[in-house]
């Protein structure tokens, strides 16, 4: 566990995982036991986070599957989906090599067609890596692909984002 103590920090607590480490983010005026508290307080915090994240990364999975039946039937099988907090320049990504899906947090507040559709792409990238006309091809095949790109470009314009176009 690494804290780390700011003095321009002066209300706020965050902590977040870097890899199997876990970074506490606290005002550098907290006593010696309002840290203790804090620290356990986040711990928790990221355990719950952490096993809530494990149910949907599995929903996600079972998403990702029916979306691929349904629109690119002839898409390898992914190898695992998942929710990740580390994108913040992209909604989603994808290895094709091991053929691993990997979707930003910040799409689970959004509708499920919008999330849906980020499935597609990615999906679609397990066929085609590249950005190339027979990839948005295969893309399209998902019926609200033009309009979840909207929205997706409305909330990037809104938030004054710097999010990389698909």
């Amino acid at each position: 566990m690494d804290i780390r103590r700011s003095k321009r920090r002066k209300r706020t607590v965050s902590a977040y995982r870097d890899g199997e480490r876990v970074v506490v983010l606290m005002p550098d005026r907290l006593s010696a036991a309002e840290e203790a508290r804090w620290v356990e307080t986040m711990l928790a915090r990221l355990e719950k986070q952490r096993s809530r994240s494990r149910v949907s990364d599995e929903k996600l999975l079972a998403r990702a599957h029916e979306l691929a039946c349904r629109h690119l039937p002839e898409v390898p099988e992914p190898a695992s989906v998942r929710w990740v907090s580390n994108q913040n320049r992209r909604w989603g990504s994808c290895t094709p090599a091991d053929r691993s899906i990997r979707l930003s947090t910040r799409l689970q507040s959004m509708p499920a067609w919008v999330v849906d559709y980020v499935l597609v792409h990615e999906l679609a990238h397990l066929i085609e890596p590249t950005h190339n006309a027979n990839f948005w091809d295969l893309v399209h095949r998902y019926p609200k692909a033009e309009r979840a790109e909207g929205y997706l470009e409305g909330v990037s314009a809104a938030a004054s984002l710097d999010i990389e176009d698909f």
